[in-house]
């Protein structure tokens, strides 16, 4: 039987803009923010490792809280739209603030400065707008297939726009003079474009009605009667939620010690513009890859096998560019990043309908609608991993004997770049791989749907 189709082209289109917003965010932030910090400000990549894993003990208590408050959300714009919205004021603001340190303040003023900002950004306005974002996967459809392409479309706008950010804004630095003010500069207009594209991408979809969406409506009263910490009960009694959070956190891991690249680029390979090359090396494939990734669940008769498949090319090409990197290859680099990227596509692609198979199994195991606090898991992946990513990339470069004053650094800091851009990036894959051979929550659900069927029938 053909399932209900809910979106419109333009619907999907709409909500996939939204992760251009987010990534105006999470692409700055992540590719800029420690050498903004240590080569502009002057700050110590060591400290400034600290006070973020110091922030993310505050961010774990965030996401599952604004999770469950989006579940308990009524209002004409539905349930997780609200929070998309005014979430983002916010992200907008501390943005701009993380980059506007004032140069000439004291280092212990200046280091406060940062910790408030980036707390506040990350622990309130990124995660209640991102987890209400991913949420709207399972609230404006029910239909898989269309979970699948807006995942795609989603991340398409991603990819595009870590690409874009990636690859403009060390000119667009240069462009405007150099500095911390150009850096100022730089992060109001992006926050300014984030704000203006999120808010036409929660104004393109319309949250399904309550009772269409639990199916007649018929347990709604006892799935409205749970607290934060049932909320948190029921998260850690889903296998699946735990391996979803840990390849969410893995991913943004792998994210950060990909992003030490700019460090790379200019220590080891000498050329800092090599970094916006490389990253096309990784969002092109990756994009090539969202861009096929419905029509591959469909022929692979779901995704499960098709993420395995994908990420086992991608612990390969990972595995191939370090040996390009000791041989001091760039097109070899190149060329094998692309294939890397090319395997971890398709995971990118139905992640969200991953997670919304992951919430249908609490629904029929505990009988318990927890889309926004399934959906957590997004926010807490992108925060605890990429902070901790970022975090770790700091002590490591501190440990190196790494200084932004230098112009040439000491031989320990290029061994310990070499581990971290080439090395960690396969461990992790490999780390990925594993749990994904396990992700095996649409058979699982199948067979629930079944035993139920078949209990149903036998009733009668």
């Amino acid at each position: 039987m053909e399932e209900r189709t809910y979106l419109k082209w333009y619907n999907k289109v709409g909500y996939g803009s939204g992760d251009i917003a987010g990534n105006v965010v999470y692409a700055f932030l992540s590719s800029f923010v420690m050498i903004y910090l240590t080569n502009t400000i002057g700050l110590s990549a060591g400290i400034v490792g600290t006070l973020i894993a110091a922030s993310k003990l505050f961010d774990g208590f965030t996401d599952i809280f604004f999770g469950s408050l989006i579940d308990k959300t009524r209002s004409r714009l539905g349930k997780a739209r609200p929070w998309m919205l005014y979430g983002y004021i916010g992200c907008a603001v501390t943005l701009a603030a993380i980059f506007a340190i004032p140069a000439d303040w004291g280092e212990t003023a200046q280091y406060a400065w940062f910790f408030i900002a980036y707390t506040l950004l990350n622990g309130v306005f990124y995660t209640a707008n991102n987890i209400a974002y991913s949420a709207l996967t399972s609230l404006v459809t029910k239909n898989s297939k269309e979970r699948v392409q807006m995942g795609s479309y989603r991340f398409i706008f991603a990819f595009s726009t870590s690409l874009l950010i990636q690859s403009v804004t060390i000119g667009f630095v240069a462009q405007c003079g150099g500095g911390a003010g150009a850096w100022r500069t730089v992060a109001i207009v992006y926050a300014l474009i984030g704000l203006f594209i999120n808010t036409i991408s929660g104004l393109s979809v319309k949250e399904l009605p309550e009772e269409e969406l639990n199916a007649g409506g018929e347990k709604k009263q006892e799935e409205e009667k749970y607290g934060l910490l049932e909320a948190f009960r029921l998260l850690l009694s889903n296998k699946f939620y735990l391996m979803i959070c840990g390849v969410y956190i893995l991913q943004q891991l792998y994210g950060a010690m990909i992003n030490v690249g700019i460090y790379y680029m200019t220590y080891v390979l000498k050329n800092e513009n090599l970094y916006g090359v490389f990253s096309w090396a990784v969002n092109i494939p990756l994009i090539v890859a969202l861009v096929f990734t419905p029509t591959l669940v469909g022929r692979w008769k779901g995704m499960y096998k098709l993420n395995l498949g994908g990420y086992i090319i991608a612990v390969a090409g990972r595995a191939l560019v370090v040996v390009a990197g000791y041989v001091g290859s760039i097109p070899m680099m190149l060329a094998f990043t692309a294939l890397a990227a090319l395997g971890q596509g398709p995971w990118q692609g139905d992640m969200n309908a991953v997670i919304a198979s992951c919430s249908e199994y609490t629904f029929l195991t505990k009988g318990k609608r927890v889309d926004g606090t399934m959906y957590s898991c997004t926010s807490l992946g992108v925060k605890l991993g990429g902070g901790l990513g970022t975090a770790i990339a700091g002590w490591l470069l501190e440990f190196s004997g790494f200084s932004g004053k230098l112009d040439v650094q000491p031989a320990s800091c290029i061994n310990m770049l070499h581990v971290m851009y080439l090395w960690l990036p396969l461990v992790i894959d490999i780390m990925i791989m594993l749990i994904l051979s396990r992700m095996k929550v649409e058979e699982t659900n199948a067979k629930l749907k079944e035993e139920k069927a078949s209990r149903d029938i036998w009733e009668l």
